[in-house]
């Protein structure tokens, strides 16, 4: 048969605009169960899931003994009318006239629905894909970076791409990956920030959307070696109002996810009302020293001059509807482009937004370090090669203003909009400490 153009076929997910309209609908079988005169068929195409139900004496006869050689992941085309049925998922369902098979593929599909092991899952990642859950969890990554991407472009930033090869460290030293270049070495970015701020001296406002790669020996809930990173960074901007702006991105993303992940929610059963009280609560703001005394008085060991790890960040986080901003950590702990605090150099002016409920981390940011000779004597405390960082030592040279930027893990966000476990579910193929395949 002579398929539709991709451009105006039927979806699942947009089925109440095909009530009582003739549809072919293009998908695999999910699932499938019988009862004598009426059949009962599980579809989904990529937008979700639809139950498809076969009559005796209304499907085809043809199409009714092809029932019988359907396998679960078939592939087929049915014909057939969109009715509502309220006790369906997603609340219509398709009242079949004709399949045609397009692959009845192989017995023993290797995920079956019983319990399976998390590392079976993975192996099995390109099929793991296919399943509810995992749909739903990939479709709110999709909507996460498209609702990103709105947010900045309607607000004046302009988006560039930045080099995945890179002749330095942004975020240390000893989480680079090393890759041989030709005649030389390089390394796989940790970040596109360093490349943000020329785009911001350039443009003014710019973001960076692009994978990064951290050689963390770490095997945690929260750490993948490569992931997905939104790095905007802003010209004539202090690091109150990057703070500022991180705000309202992370609360225009939960909104888009509400309006237009209403299904793949209810598919992850994450309480929408949580989602709101991101979007109506103020996020809190405490500094280091605070958090510090906060800790210790929570009965935590917690020493001035520590980073945070995972109990801390969810002792900080507890109890609270919306993230916490932590702000002027130690000069120590951060990099060589942190601006330090100039009423106290031992301080940066820079933050962490941590997430409620054990999920950490998100963003991290700061007013980036604008003067010369300051810029130098960090990146030489730092034991950096100077001649690696000349062409950012020019945005310096050549009309420096004050700027600020901050780094948002996509892959944590998720997570945390989803309520699920594990990082490693929030991006279609993890990169971990000892995994690489599929």
């Amino acid at each position: 048969m002579e398929f539709e153009s991709p451009l105006n076929r039927f979806s699942i997910d947009r089925a109440s605009q095909y009530e009582g309209q003739s549809i072919r609908l293009y998908g695999w079988v999910a699932n499938k169960r019988s009862s004598g005169k009426v059949k009962f068929l599980i579809l989904r195409d990529g937008t979700g899931f639809m139950q498809g139900v076969l009559f005796k004496g209304e499907t085809d006869p043809e199409s009714f003994e092809k029932f019988e050689e359907l396998k679960q992941e078939s592939s087929l085309v049915v014909e057939g009318v969109i009715k509502k049925e309220p006790r369906s998922v997603g609340g219509y369902e398709l009242g079949v006239q004709k399949i045609h098979i397009v692959d009845v593929g192989e017995d023993n599909y290797p995920i079956q629905p019983k319990e399976h092991g998390v590392d079976f899952l993975l192996d099995q990642r390109h099929l793991w894909l296919r399943s509810k859950k995992q749909n739903a969890l990939l479709r709110i990554r999709s909507e996460a970076i498209s609702a990103s991407r709105n947010f900045f472009d309607s607000h004046g930033f302009t988006m560039m791409d930045s080099p995945i090869f890179t002749p330095n460290a942004c975020e240390g030293t000893t989480t680079l990956f090393e890759v041989n270049y030709f005649d030389d070495k390089a390394y796989l970015s940790q970040s596109g920030q360093l490349y943000g701020e020329a785009g911001a001296m350039a443009f003014g406002k710019t973001y960076v959307f692009s994978p990064a790669f951290r050689a963390e020996k770490s095997k945690t809930r929260k750490h993948l070696t490569e992931f997905w990173m939104i790095e905007p960074e802003i010209a004539f901007c202090s690091m109150t109002q990057a703070m500022e702006v991180a705000e309202a991105y992370v609360k225009a993303v939960f909104e888009s996810v509400l309006k237009n992940r209403k299904t793949e929610l209810e598919a992850l059963e994450r309480d929408p009302e949580v989602l709101k009280r991101v979007i109506e609560t103020p996020f809190p703001r405490m500094t280091y020293d605070e958090a510090v005394a906060f800790l210790q008085k929570k009965g935590f060991e917690f020493p001035w001059g520590e980073d945070f790890g995972a109990p801390h960040e969810t002792a900080l986080g507890e109890g609270q509807s919306a993230p916490t901003f932590i702000t002027h950590f130690p000069t120590e702990m951060k990099g060589f482009y942190f601006k330090k605090d100039p009423t106290n150099p031992k301080v940066i002016l820079g933050f962490d937004l941590i997430a409620p409920d054990g999920y950490g981390e998100i963003i991290g940011g700061s007013e980036r370090e604008a003067d010369l000779k300051t810029l130098l004597e960090n990146v030489e405390h730092h034991n950096l090669p100077k001649e690696a960082f000349n062409w950012y030592f020019d945005l310096r040279r050549y009309g420096s203003v004050p700027h600020s930027g901050f780094g948002l893990g996509l892959e944590r966000l998720v997570t945390w909009i989803a309520g699920t476990e594990h990082v490693r579910e929030a991006i279609p193929f993890p990169r971990m400490l000892n995994r690489i395949s599929p």
